[in-house]
């Protein structure tokens, strides 16, 4: 299950067959038949986007009957993508860098107790009762601010109730139906749309997202509570990147950059964005296991890896002359984080077909070791490719 974020991230998911899917807002769970699929009560979701996706997949044949959305998930409106858009051009150089699809107003909405629910969706009454309470301000802002044309609450309530009837059948006590297939032994996977350093609370702030990615929204975005959840798993790719502004130590701005970029495919799922591209930096590593409390590290696309004569690893931190092994406090000491390198020789071979881990070069192996000692939680899982049979287990996850 999803829960939290809107479709401003998604994954990339290929089958063992070379079929591709680029999920945008549907959790990963969906592309398994059988498989019961949950979008939780910290998701903002994009009713429109939300119906695209289902018609594209069901269009390719996956069968998206299984789909469940909480009741109480936060609905994007048309006046939360277009607040986004210009909140971002008008900041100018300070902009965060968000893909304009409304996701941090329609958060800011919800903080405020002004926001609407897929409930609401129900109850067309409701509906517009709400809208018009929001527009009441929003459309002060949009004319008299930005020189806007207001938005006929009329217009958008009419469009809404047609993605009601659609999204009726799915729309669940999401909270309830977690609850018992836990009680039942069911396997549960909580999906984070994000990354730690995006965290509202813990990452880069203010260049982040306006949700908690981090393990401990998984419990208030899925609606369970934290002493359900036995394992969390982190998953870091093997070297590092990041789209939109914000602090980024390891970037690189070479041919190495671009190198991992091109050959890593290093584009944005949900914006076609080219994502900024460096080294694995084991500060950010250590930090992300000891906030979210890491049980077992995915280090995806080592193959990406293969060719270099030396790999960097980023170990520390030079702020104005002093060595931080830690993440620094406050904004500024970050902005300012020089990182300190520890050179591992690389490796030549290629990884496509590799499947255990004794049979990597001894070189890619130092590598993962290399990582998990750094990062403080230990390897499950290598990823050697991006199709799902490329995956190297070193110890089961269940």
């Amino acid at each position: 299950m999803r829960y939290q974020g809107g479709n401003n991230a998604g994954h990339t998911i290929v089958t063992p067959d070379g079929e591709k899917f680029a999920l945008h807002l549907l959790p990963s769970g969906v592309i398994t038949p059988g498989v019961v699929t949950i979008i939780g009560n910290g998701v903002v979701v994009d009713p429109k986007a939300l119906l695209e996706e289902m018609d594209g997949l069901a269009a390719r044949g996956v069968d998206t009957s299984n789909l469940l959305v909480s009741a109480d998930a936060h609905l994007i409106m048309p006046y939360h993508r277009i607040m986004d858009k210009l909140t971002e051009r008008y900041l100018g150089v300070q902009r965060i860098g968000t893909t304009g699809r409304g996701i941090g107003p329609s958060y800011g909405d919800k903080i405020a107790r002004i926001g609407i629910r897929m409930q609401d969706l129900l109850d067309p009454g409701i509906l517009a009762q709400k809208l018009q309470g929001a527009l009441r301000e929003k459309n002060q802002v949009l004319v008299k601010v930005y020189n806007r044309k207001a938005i006929d609450a009329d217009a958008v309530c009419a469009e809404y109730l047609e993605y009601a009837e659609r999204l009726r059948p799915y729309i669940a006590d999401t909270r309830l139906v977690l609850d018992q297939a836990l009680t039942a032994g069911k396997t549960v996977l909580l999906e984070g749309a994000q990354a730690t350093m995006l965290d509202l609370d813990h990452g880069t702030y203010p260049f982040v997202t306006s949700s908690n990615p981090t393990s401990g929204g998984a419990a208030v975005g899925a609606g369970i509570p934290p002493t359900r959840i036995d394992r969390v798993v982190g998953v870091s790719k093997a070297y590092a990147t990041r789209v939109g502004a914000g602090p980024f130590p390891t970037e690189l701005f070479d041919e190495n950059g671009e190198h991992l970029r091109k050959v890593g495919g290093e584009y944005g799922v949900t914006t076609g964005r080219p994502r900024r591209t460096g080294w694995f930096d084991a500060v950010v590593a250590r930090y992300a296991t000891r906030v979210n409390g890491l049980t077992d590290l995915v280090l995806t696309k080592l193959d990406i890896l293969s060719g270099l004569p030396r790999v960097p690893l980023c170990v520390a931190y030079d702020v104005n002359g002093t060595r931080h092994d830690e993440m620094p406090m406050t904004q500024t000491d970050f902005h300012h984080a020089k990182p300190i390198y520890e050179y591992l020789d690389g490796w030549w071979e290629d990884l496509a077909d590799v499947r255990k881990f004794g049979d990597l070069p001894a070189n890619a192996q130092r590598y993962v070791e290399r990582v998990e000692q750094l990062a403080g939680a230990p390897v499950a899982i290598v990823g050697v490719g991006p199709r799902r049979d490329q995956t190297i287990v070193r110890h089961d996850l269940l």
